[in-house]
C-alpha cells in the first residue's frame, strides 16, 4: 500500500500574500502534490494582531487538511510556524525556507541581537529597494509583479516572543539561501543547525520565485524522506 502523499502548507513572509507561492504551487502540482498557502492576519491589507494570531491561522490551515502535512515557512513565516505547528499530529515535517527559527522566548529582534522596540504598535516598514532586498535573482517580470503585490506588515509579531518551539519535536529541515540580501546568511548559518538537516540553494531571499522548479524538486525529496 502506497503511503499517502502529504499536502504542503505554505507560510509567506512579511509583506507577502499567499499569491507569492503561485509559481511554486504550480510546480508542486506538476509533481502530484496538493498545496495550500496561508493568509497571515498581521499581513495587510488591513493587518491586525500579533504572533499568536498568525500562529492560529497556520494551525487552522493544517487542521483543515485530512492527511499528512509538510509545512514550508518562508522568512518571517518561520516564527509563527514555530509557534503554531507543534503538537499537530498530521504535521510530518517543517521546512524553514530562508526563515527565522526562534526558540522559546526569542523574537525576530532577539535573533538579530536588537533591543525590543519602545512600542510594538504600527507597521514594520519594508526597505527602500525591495527588488535588491528580496528578489535580486528573480526574473524582472516576476519581480515586478511581486513588488506590486507587497502589502503592509504589523510590527507586533516581530516583537512578540515565541512561547513554543515546534522544531524541538517536529522533524525539520532548513533551506539556506546562499545569496540572501534580506536575512543575513550569517544569521541563517546560526539558526540552521536547530533543524535536523540543512540544504543550501544558491539564490537570493525568494527561491520560490527565482527557482520554483528546483525548489519544488527539493521539497519533493524532503517529503519522501
Amino acid at each position: 500500500m502506497t503511503a499517502q502523499r502529504p499536502t504542503f502548507v505554505l507560510v509567506p513572509g512579511a509583506w507577502h500574500l499567499p499569491s507569492t507561492f503561485d509559481l511554486l504551487r504550480g510546480e508542486l502540482d506538476a509533481l502530484g502534490y496538493a498545496s495550500r498557502a496561508v493568509k497571515l492576519p498581521t499581513t495587510g491589507p488591513n493587518p491586525r494582531g500579533g504572533l499568536q494570531d498568525d500562529a492560529a491561522a497556520i494551525r487552522a490551515a493544517v487542521e483543515a487538511i485530512d492527511g499528512p502535512v509538510v509545512v514550508v515557512a518562508h522568512s518571517y513565516g518561520g516564527i509563527p510556524a514555530t509557534e503554531g505547528v507543534g503538537g499537530l499530529p498530521n504535521v510530518r515535517h517543517l521546512v524553514y525556507l530562508a526563515a527565522y527559527v526562534p526558540d522559546v522566548n526569542e523574537s525576530m529582534f532577539t535573533l538579530h541581537g536588537m533591543p525590543d522596540p519602545d512600542s510594538s504598535e504600527g507597521l514594520f516598514p519594508i526597505g527602500s529597494d525591495p527588488r535588491a532586498q528580496l528578489y535580486a535573482d528573480v526574473p524582472k517580470a516576476v519581480a515586478d509583479m511581486a513588488i506590486s503585490q507587497l502589502v503592509d506588515q504589523r510590527l507586533q509579531p516581530w516583537a512578540d516572543r515565541a512561547t513554543r518551539a515546534a522544531w524541538h519535536t517536529v522533524p525539520s529541515t532548513y533551506v539556506l539561501s546562499e545569496n540572501d540580501a534580506s536575512l543575513p546568511v550569517e544569521l541563517q548559518e546560526r539558526m540552521a543547525p536547530r533543524a535536523n538537516s540543512v540544504h543550501r540553494i544558491p539564490t537570493s531571499h525568494s527561491p520560490h520565485l527565482s527557482r520554483p522548479a528546483e525548489l519544488a524538486a527539493l521539497l519533493d525529496e524532503i517529503a519522501k524522506n
